[in-house]
Order: C-alpha cells, then structure tokens, then sequence
C-alpha cells in the first residue's frame, strides 16, 4: 500500500473484477475489491432458490468459455477448490419425433446424430477444432493485429455471416441446421443479423475442444476459487460496500470498474469529459433474459435419449422456429413458442440436489426491462420434448428481467451480456478505443463484459483492463 491509500480499487466481485484484482496483485501491487452485496461472485452466485438442499445457479451454470480462459488456465484454482464436471454430453437438441442432434467431443460422433449433413459438418467443425489453440486467445481478447491472420481470416469470412445465412449455405438438413441455430441464438440477436454465426462456431469448436463443464458444488466455486487465489496473492475484499460515487471509493492511484457504462456514468461521469459521457450514454443494451429455476420429484422425462446425458439442452425445434422467437424478442414481442436454454446440472454433480431429486435451471430470451410472465410457455416447450415434466415440479424460482436486474446491477433490463454484441459493440465495446479498457481519466477503467471480448465467464475483460491499468497508471 501507498502512502496515499492502495494502488488500486476494483469496484464490483464478478469474475471479471475478481480477475483484475488478481492480475494486479500478481503485478506486486496492493489491491482491494469492493462487492455491495453480501455474497461475491456476480453472475458466478448459487442458491438454495427453491427448497433447501437444492442449490441452484443464480445465473450463469455451464462454463464453456471458463475451461478455454486463457486467464483462468494460468491459474491453479483447481488447489482453490475448483473442480468442473464435464457431462457425456455437452449439448442435445431434441425433436418432435423423438430423436436428438448432439455436440459431442467427437466431430464424427455429432455428425452421426445429423443424418445426411456428417460430411458438411465436419467440413465446417474439423478446421475449427484443429486451429482453437490459435484461435482462442485471439477471440478472447480485444481487437489487435492478429498473431494467425491465415487462421483467424478463415474463420472471420464465417463469422461475420448471420446464422440463417450460414446455415442455409453450410448445412443441407433440419437437424444440422436446428443445432447450429440453437448455439447460434446465445448471441440473443435476431439470427438474421450479423454475426450471429460467429456465436455458433464458437460454440461449436469449444464443445469438441474444451467441452461445456459446470461447476461441482455451483457456479459460485469459480467465485470462491478466485477469491480463495485473491487472498493468496494479497488481495483485499469487502463485502457491503455499495458505491454510488467516486466519494464512496478508498483513495487509490487506480480504479477499476466491474460495472456496465450505465453505472460507471452514475459513479465517475463528472470525472469525463463531454464527448466521452455522450459515447457511454450511447452504448446499447441487448434483450433480457426470463430465468426459471425448478425442483424436481426426479430426472426430466425427456423423450430423446441422448437429452438424458446432456448438461445442456437447447429445447426450441427447427431453425425456422428458433429464428421466429429470436426475431420476435429483436422486434419488442414475447415469443410463444420461446427458443429455452435448459440445463441438467444434478445429473452430473450429485451435490446440488438431495437423493431422487433433481435441479433444473432455465431462461429464454424476452425483450429488455419485460415483465412478461413467461412460465407456462417456458415449461410447455419443456414439456413438448419431455411428456409428463409438469408432473415432476415440487417448486419453482421465476427471475424475470427486473429481478434479475435487481440481483445484478449490470444486468441492464435483464441483459446478462453486459450490452449487446452486434458488430458494432463486439469489439467497439463500450466505445471505440486503441485501449477499450481505458478511460479518458488515466485513474479510471472499465474491466467488465461491456468491454471486449464480451459476456461469459473468463476473466479476460478483467485480465486485459488490470494489464491497461498497470501500464498506464501502476508502472
């Protein structure tokens, strides 16, 4: 510690604050991390929200982008506590007549679930998989000269496309089609917009790659692993401690935010100058999200097989109907037959639920700040592919977007991605900077998911703002 206070100050516990903090103390600086809640970890919270015994993730619950973290894996949080499950399957797709597409770890095998489309999907998927050691680190920071121009131009003349554009060109049949459109609708745009196609093939590629682990014990490990690191390095946290505005901050030579611009604008906006207030209040908010939680009387009654060995179902029907509910949410509208993102995580991690009883975790995308109740269209399109769910529910959780606003402060209307992630936001986020992570105030920084590469959990917007801040202000 200086004699003037720390070295820094990062506000907020997600794992992107938590990773700054870490990058810092790492760096031989004294840092400390301010949470307003009484529970660390951001989107990386679980909870009894239903009975007790059964813990549930608040938000995030499979952690593709947590496994390929080029921060994460230079880290040993696996001697901090965390272990991740890796079910059978990563993802299945249902349909109406019974049967599955899958992502497996084998191309071959996710081409066998996709009838006559195997050769075009391992035409797309197999030069993906091969290049992701080069391609990862490139995705999962911001926009630089590339290290592999050949292997990410590749990737980028697909990227840019939308999803049904791609789909309709790559892929001939329903069931290749579905499954590329259920990965490629975590974008939470319309999947006629571009690049909705990057999302899929990243997806895609990690599945045969790294795979779609959970957390065992919740997603709140990754939180207390990171902390539990934090500490080990000589990091501070405090819990409670609600900012409202530069006053409510310790002194400190740097401050980090792990908040969306919306917040940053309350808290420092009279630290900016004009033009750069104006860029903030300019930055855009995607969708939100309507989240139900259930305890169930026992596994789901899923009438394709290979959903019983998936940690992630994705339950919405062709690529037509998914582009239907994805387009309706893009023009302000509640879909009716929702595209649902569905995951399983008691099958795998028999610590989440008590004996014969079960967990179930899912949202659908609705328009930002709805309060739209969406229960009965969620569990219908459950229950289209799974005959006899209803039956199983001993209680449920339901957070819409205000709800889930109100846990999470940078949830903006329920966006859990930090500000949505068009072509002009993927990068340019939250403005166009040769340091996005940087502010005109050189005390000040952003290290949250409105910076690149974006939502998930991986730590890099953090990592990538704390090395901003340690060159710039720290050195």
């Amino acid at each position: 510690m200086t004699e003037s206070g720390r070295d820094a100050v990062v506000v907020g516990s997600g794992p992107n604050g938590l990773a700054a903090a870490i990058e810092i103390a790492r760096a031989g600086r004294s840092v400390l991390v301010l949470e307003a809640e009484q529970t660390l970890g951001g989107g990386t919270r679980s909870a009894e929200l239903t009975l007790p015994g059964f813990v549930h993730d608040v938000c995030s619950a499979i952690h593709p982008l947590a496994a390929c973290s080029p921060f994460f894996q230079g880290l040993p949080l696996d001697r901090h506590g965390l272990e991740l499950v890796y079910p059978p399957l990563a993802l299945a797709h249902p349909f109406d007549d019974g049967t599955a597409a899958v992502l497996d770890r084998s191309v071959e095998e996710t081409g066998c679930s996709l009838a006559g489309d195997a050769g075009a999907y391992r035409r797309m998927m197999e030069p993906l998989a091969r290049d992701a050691s080069r391609l990862v680190p490139q995705l999962l920071g911001p926009l630089t000269f590339p290290h592999h121009p050949l292997v990410l131009g590749r990737f980028g003349l697909n990227a840019v496309k939308s999803a049904t554009g791609f789909a309709g060109a790559a892929l001939n049949g329903e069931r290749a089609r579905a499954l590329f459109a259920g990965l490629a609708a975590h974008s939470m745009m319309p999947l006629e917009r571009r690049p909705t196609a990057a999302f899929g093939l990243v997806l895609g590629m990690l599945g045969h790659t790294t795979g779609w682990p959970l957390a065992r014990g919740g997603s709140q490990a990754i939180a207390d692993s990171l902390v539990s690191y934090l500490h080990s390095v000589g990091g501070e946290i405090l819990l409670g401690q609600r900012v409202d505005s530069m006053n409510d901050i310790p002194p400190a030579r740097a401050v980090l935010f792990d908040l969306t611009p919306r917040q940053v604008l309350r808290i420092a906006g009279d630290r900016f100058p004009a033009p750069y207030r104006r860029q903030l209040s300019a930055y855009r908010y995607g969708p939100g999200v309507f989240k139900v939680d259930w305890a169930l009387n026992g596994p789901v009654p899923w009438k394709a097989e290979p959903c019983r060995r998936a940690g992630t179902v994705h339950v919405g029907g062709t690529l037509a109907e998914i582009a239907m509910s994805e387009r309706a949410v893009g023009n302000g509208r509640h879909p009716e037959k929702p595209y649902v993102l569905v995951a399983q995580q008691s099958l795998f991690d028999r610590s989440r639920s008590p004996e014969g009883k079960e967990t179930l975790w899912a949202y659908c995308h609705v328009p930002s700040g709805s309060d739209f109740d969406m229960v009965e269209r969620v569990e219908a399109q459950i229950e289209r592919f799974a005959p006899g769910f209803r039956d199983l529910v001993l209680a449920r959780s339901v957070m819409p977007p205000i709800e889930m606003e109100r846990h999470n402060a940078n949830y903006v209307g329920g966006d859990i991605n930090g500000g949505l992630q068009d072509l002009r936001q993927l990068f340019a986020r939250p403005v166009l900077r040769p340091v996005p992570y940087s502010t005109p105030n050189r005390k000040i920084y952003i290290c949250s998911s409105s910076t690149p590469p974006g939502g998930g959990v991986h730590g890099m917007c953090g990592y990538f703002a704390a090395r901003a801040a340690v060159r710039r202000r720290l050195s």
